[in-house]
C-alpha cells in the first residue's frame, strides 16, 4: 500500500510540473501578461508560541494575467457559465491559479510516544490543484479550485516538522508512528462573493464582501458562509489576503488595472461559520481503521490584519485567526498566524 502511495504522489508530481509550465506558458494568451507568485505561509507558533493541532502550512501559487477574450483558454469557464455556475454577463477577469502545498496537524502533547487517543492525531497533507477564478463588473467573485494529493507518510509531515524543529533546536514531535495512513485525497470547492463598496474619495473606501461556498471530498466535506469588512486604499485590486483551506477569501487574485496611485492598503477582520460533514484530519482515514476523534459539526473563524502592496509588483499580507474548538475534548480554540508575500512578475 505505502509503495501504491508513493507511485501516486510521484505521478502526482510530474503533473504538477507539466502543469506549471503550462500555466508559465499561458501568459502568451492573455490580455494582462502579469503573473503573480505567492508564498503562504501559516503556523501556530508565530501566534501562540505552542506547536499543536493545525501546526503548519506552507503553500505556493501561480496566478496568470487576465485571459484575453478570444483565448480557447476561457473553455472551462465558458462551460461553468453555461451551466449557471460563473457570471455569463459583465465585464470579467478571468485567471487561472496554480497551487501546490502542504499542511501539517499534530495533537496537543508532541512529547508522547503514544498520544493520547482522545486527542487529535498526526497527519499530514501534501496537495497540487487548479482554480479557476472569475472577477465580474469589480464587485462579484465566483472561484472554482480542484486540489488532489495524499494524506499520510507520503505527506512527509514528519520529515518537513522534525527535520526543521532539529535545525531551530527544538524537541521533536515523537508520536509520528501513529499518524492517519496513507489516503489518496481530493477536495472539490467552489464559492462566491460579493463586493458592496463606499468610496471615500481619491482610491480610498470601506467594502463588505459576504461570501457563501460548499467544498466535497474524502479529505474534507463542508458548507461555508462567511464575511469581511475592508477599510482602506485601491479596494478594488482584489477581494481580501489568500488563504490555505479551510479559511475566509483563500485566493491570490489581484487585478491592478485601475489602481489610484501606485501604492495601496487595507484593514480587514472576517468570520467565517462552517457546517462540517468530513474532516479527515479529525475523523480518521475513510477506507480502514487510524486514529481519530469525535469531530464538531460547526466551526468558526476570526481574522483580521493588513494587507500592502506596490502596484501590481509586490503584495505582503499580514494576519492573525482565532478559530473555535474543532473536536471533543480539545482543551481551548485555537489562535494561529499567517504571512503571505506576493510578487509579479
Amino acid at each position: 500500500m505505502a509503495s501504491a502511495m508513493r507511485a501516486v504522489a510521484r505521478r502526482l508530481g510530474r503533473g504538477l510540473v507539466a502543469a506549471l509550465f503550462g500555466a508559465l506558458a499561458l501568459p502568451a494568451a492573455v490580455a494582462d501578461d502579469t503573473i503573480r507568485f505567492t508564498v503562504l505561509e501559516e503556523n501556530d507558533s508565530i501566534w501562540s508560541g505552542t506547536d499543536k493541532y493545525y501546526s503548519q502550512g506552507l503553500g505556493f501559487a501561480l496566478l496568470t494575467g487576465d485571459l484575453a477574450p478570444e483565448s480557447g483558454t476561457n473553455a472551462p469557464f465558458d462551460l461553468l457559465a453555461d451551466w449557471g455556475v460563473f457570471a455569463d454577463t459583465g465585464a470579467r477577469s478571468r485567471r487561472y491559479e496554480i497551487l501546490l502545498g502542504q499542511q501539517i496537524y499534530t495533537p496537543e502533547d508532541t512529547l508522547a510516544d503514544n498520544p493520547d487517543p482522545h486527542d487529535r492525531p498526526y497527519a499530514g497533507w501534501a496537495f497540487a490543484g487548479i482554480g479557476l477564478i472569475q472577477d465580474t463588473d469589480r464587485r462579484r467573485m465566483d472561484h472554482f479550485e480542484l486540489l488532489a494529493g495524499v494524506v499520510g507518510p507520503t505527506a512527509f509531515g514528519e520529515t518537513v516538522q522534525n527535520d526543521w524543529h532539529q535545525f531551530i533546536g527544538v524537541a521533536e514531535a515523537e508520536g509520528w508512528d501513529h499518524q492517519i495512513h496513507d489516503e489518496p485525497g481530493v477536495m472539490l470547492t467552489y464559492e462566491r462573493k460579493y463586493r458592496f463598496l463606499a468610496p471615500l474619495g481619491e482610491g480610498f473606501g470601506a467594502d463588505v464582501i459576504p461570501e457563501a461556498g460548499v467544498t466535497v471530498g474524502n479529505v474534507m466535506t463542508y458548507g461555508q458562509v462567511g464575511g469581511m469588512l475592508r477599510i482602506g486604499r485601491n479596494l478594488e485590486a482584489d477581494y481580501g489576503p489568500a488563504r490555505m483551506r479551510p479559511s475566509l477569501s483563500g485566493t491570490t487574485y489581484f487585478n491592478g488595472d485601475d489602481l489610484v496611485g501606485d501604492f495601496g492598503f487595507y484593514f480587514f477582520v472576517g468570520a467565517q461559520g462552517r457546517a462540517v460533514a468530513r474532516n479527515i484530519f479529525l475523523d480518521g482515514n475513510t477506507f480502514r481503521d487510524s486514529r481519530d476523534v469525535d469531530s464538531k459539526p460547526l466551526v468558526a473563524d476570526l481574522t483580521g490584519g493588513v494587507s500592502l502592496f506596490w502596484t501590481d509588483a509586490v503584495k505582503l499580507d499580514v494576519m492573525a485567526i482565532h478559530r473555535t474548538r474543532e473536536f471533543d475534548g480539545q482543551d481551548k480554540a485555537w489562535d494561529y498566524a499567517g504571512i503571505n508575500l506576493t510578487l509579479g512578475f
